[in-house]
């Protein structure tokens, strides 16, 4: 299995919480390099853009909100199987229904604080790392 890329977010809910090194620990424990980290704030005109996908959806303005109230961190993960490994070391959406041990689980509230983002697919793993990362802000694989 070839490597892949993935991009992820620790959101505010989880920085609020000072939670940040413990999600970088899970994160390389379960195998993945970290090949781009910034800690940012997002401006409402980022969040509407990055999250234009639900832009029709009842939840898109508190998601928004919610994504702007305090700083994250972005990060671009790298490992065999990025998106899918990713996606299960992150748990379900609902950390009540989350596995033992996943960063939701741990780390997040509710389905609207959750703690984490990732990526639902290679393609759009491409295109969200771009939206966040400048090509020469991204660390060559080893």
């Amino acid at each position: 299995m070839a490597l892949e890329r993935t991009f992820a977010i620790i959101k505010p809910d989880a920085v609020e919480k000072n939670t940040i090194g413990a999600v970088l620990a899970k994160t390389e424990e379960a195998g993945f390099k970290v090949r781009g980290l910034r800690f940012t704030h997002l401006s409402r005109a980022v969040a509407e853009g990055f999250y234009a996908v639900h832009k029709a959806r009842p939840f898109f303005g508190e998601l928004v909100e919610f994504m702007t109230r305090g700083p994250v961190v972005v990060m671009v993960l790298e490992r065999e199987d990025a998106v899918a490994q990713w996606r299960t070391l992150m748990g379900a959406t609902d950390p009540k229904k989350a596995d033992e041990g996943t960063l939701r689980k741990l780390f997040g509230a509710n389905v609207g604080e959750n703690a984490t983002h990732g990526s639902d697919s290679l393609e759009n793993a491409k295109i969200e790392i771009a939206y966040f990362f400048a090509a020469s802000d991204v660390a060559p694989g080893v």
